[in-house]
């Protein structure tokens, strides 16, 4: 297995943290990374909560939770964050981290699914304990929903192609492999990107289905507002445009504050503004790149809760 190397590591972690006695939050524990540098800044009497839905992630959680007191491991969704952290502080967290999307660990393990540069299973489940598998939703799913999928979280613009492929296919031999998979749909696709794989895109678009990860997403930005106190960081690195594109937003609307009709006269407490933005939208730099290919695509931004 390739080693894992964490995406913006020192940057996520210096943004997260303004208290080093605080609590706080890794939503998408992984196999640890953002997790140890964080406990590094922290003091004595300081607790971190990692959150992961992979079983893989939570037993490297519960290592770390006997190595170090301060820590404490939660199998569950960030979508879920309110209902499964049982002891919250009354006055919120100081700061919460997401690593979106899948991780290099889930990448390497071929039976996970996830690749279709190693040949396995094709699951493609965070939980590989819950839910459907994308080998068992795409035997089943209707052409037009594998369609709208592929084009609305892969933004894949051959997605009718490609699923009556999949529905083509299917009709004569079960479909449950990852390489099966990845060469129908290279036989399908009419237009090939210079240096990208063509099922690059419906890969990503029914991992993100199969997951539920703009959902989730969208789940905990409802949330984390009353997750956080007042200075606590919001620090989120996405490596997929929709992502990004709804973590923006939120920050955006949380900055600006209430909207009201043009003309009407209202202070600046009136527009009930939430956030602050720290800083620009941060890029890997040219050396992580070089180091780690899959943080070429990832986009951090920071806000502060300020009311």
């Amino acid at each position: 297995m390739v080693g894992h190397e964490t995406v913006l590591l020192h940057g996520a972690v210096d943004a997260l943290i303004t208290d080093p006695a605080g609590i706080y939050v890794d939503g998408t524990f992984g196999r640890g990374g953002h997790s140890r540098e964080i406990l590094t800044r922290l003091d004595g009497g300081a607790r971190l909560i990692g959150i992961d839905k992979d079983p893989q992630a939570i037993a490297a959680g519960l290592a770390l939770q006997q190595e170090d007191a301060r820590f404490e491991v939660v199998q569950s969704s960030f979508a879920d964050m309110g209902r499964s952290i049982k002891h919250r502080p009354e006055e919120g967290f100081d700061g919460i981290l997401l690593d979106l999307g899948v991780s290099s660990p889930q990448l390497d393990q071929a039976d996970r699914g996830f690749s279709f540069m190693r040949d396995g299973d094709l699951d493609m489940r965070m939980n590989p304990e819950v839910g459907v598998s994308a080998a068992q939703w795409l035997a089943t799913a209707q052409e037009a929903d594998i369609a709208r999928v592929l084009k609305e979280y892969g933004e894949e613009r051959y997605a009718k192609r490609l699923a009556n492929a999949v529905v083509t296919t299917r009709e004569k031999t079960a479909i449950t492999t990852t390489v099966q998979l990845a060469e129908l749909l290279k036989e399908a696709h009419p237009a090939w990107e210079r240096g990208k794989h063509p099922a690059t895109k419906s890969f990503q678009a029914i991992r993100i289905y199969i997951n539920n990860e703009l959902t989730d997403l969208t789940l905990f930005l409802d949330q984390v507002l009353g997750l956080l106190k007042v200075g606590g960081r919001l620090v989120v690195i996405s490596f997929h445009s929709l992502e990004d594109r709804q973590v923006k937003r939120f920050i955006k609307k949380h900055v600006r504050g209430d909207s009201f009709p043009a003309g009407v006269p209202v202070t600046v407490e009136q527009l009930n503004r939430r956030l602050k933005h720290i800083g620009k939208a941060v890029k890997a730099d040219s050396d992580e790149v070089e180091k780690n290919v899959r943080s070429r695509s990832a986009v951090m931004r920071i806000a502060e809760k300020i009311k």
